[in-house]
């Protein structure tokens, strides 16, 4: 299974950043960007959707997790709870495009789960991905690693809310999680 994780401590970031999921990951679950599945094991197999465009991670999710859905996308007219997304936001040329994409999936009281690099630790990454502690391929794809500021420009620009924001490894990566803003009630007294 190794070969989908990438490096020889990718593993282990993964288990760091599912460790954070169970405070914030709650009712039917979107797991986008879900490599083997690992954030299945604290969802129920009837509220969970995890969606990967790597076919080999697919099939090692399947595996390991019958009963659960797996697939390469997801249609825009399902809802969920949770959208989780953790180690896949820096992955994309447009971030803030995917935050709505994201939005548009929730359920009116749902939030959006990410963890994603700081990018002040961004020389660590570089070095760990050249020394084989982490992949690097996936270092390799990082687009753009988003700061506290900049995550709060591209939420808001979606129409959404920093619910929580912390920082963990050391401050190597963040935990974020979003909310829709919410619109104002008009009155039905006219």
């Amino acid at each position: 299974m190794n070969d989908v994780r990438g490096g020889m401590l990718s593993p282990w970031l993964q288990r760091r950043r599912l460790r954070m999921a169970p405070a914030y990951v709650r009712g039917r679950v979107l797991d986008y960007g879900c490599s083997d599945g690992q954030l299945a094991a604290i969802c129920r197999p009837e509220g969970y959707l995890g969606v990967d465009i790597n076919q080999r991670a697919l099939d090692q999710a399947r595996a390991a997790r019958s009963g659960f859905r797996f697939a390469t996308s997801v249609s825009g007219q399902e809802r969920f709870d949770t959208v989780a997304a953790f180690a896949f936001i820096e992955h994309v040329p447009d971030p803030g495009a995917w935050l709505a994409r994201f939005a548009s999936l929730l359920e009116p009281d749902g939030r959006i789960v990410l963890t994603t690099p700081h990018p002040s630790m961004g020389w660590a990454h570089t070095l760990g991905a050249r020394t084989h502690l982490f992949s690097w391929d996936a270092h390799e794809e990082h687009q753009e690693l988003l700061d506290r500021e900049r995550l709060h420009e591209l939420a808001s620009d979606a129409g959404l809310l920093v619910e929580t924001y912390r920082r963990f490894l050391f401050g190597a990566n963040q935990l974020v999680v979003l909310r829709r803003v919410e619109e104002p009630h008009l009155s039905k007294a006219a």
